[in-house]
């Protein structure tokens, strides 16, 4: 059986960190849920069927934080005690705010666009880079631990909140757009 006690890096024997070898989380994953899965223990008493869905629903929900780089940062941030609530992380970069209310504009802006797909695809691509450039930054100022680094990743984490919802809102744009044709 697992110890539920320990923490998600634990389960999945890997370091606690913000880089993972995503290979041996997807391997591990593949491990525990052979061991864990509820199908295993159909003739099994109801305390062990209990348990076994309890552990297994635990694998899933660990292995989805880990394998999520905004998730992952939440996650690390409350191992390191600090507030991962993405309802009340915020930024105060001005920059990137004035940033965030140019992107909400061009994704709004897409339908009455003279190529709608072109101005969305673009509008996707540049997203993903930010994503890509956020995730980057969370892993060096994981890396450093220090507790100003950590601070910083707390601005990290809210532009990558930001970034995530409007990249989901352009998937879903996408997909209104391919529907209608």
């Amino acid at each position: 059986m697992i110890d539920l006690s320990s923490n998600h890096f634990e389960l999945f024997g890997l370091p606690v960190g913000f880089v993972l070898d995503s290979q041996a989380l997807a391997g591990r994953y593949r491990e525990l849920q052979g061991a864990v899965h509820p199908d295993r223990f159909a003739s099994a008493s109801d305390q062990e069927q209990r348990m076994a869905l309890q552990q297994a629903t635990w694998v899933n929900e660990a292995y989805e934080i880990l394998r999520d780089p905004l998730r992952r940062a939440r996650y690390l941030l409350q191992l390191h005690g600090m507030d991962s609530d993405g309802e009340t992380i915020t930024t105060r970069d001005a920059g990137f705010l004035m940033r965030q209310m140019e992107l909400r504009e061009a994704l709004a802006a897409v339908r009455n666009a003279q190529d709608p797909e072109a101005e969305l695809d673009a509008l996707m691509r540049e997203t993903r880079r930010m994503i890509d450039k956020e995730v980057a930054q969370l892993a060096v100022q994981f890396e450093d631990g220090s507790p100003d680094a950590l601070q910083v990743v707390h601005e990290s984490v809210s532009r990558m909140q930001f970034l995530n919802k409007l990249y989901d809102e352009a998937e879903a744009l996408e997909a209104e757009m391919e529907d209608s044709c």
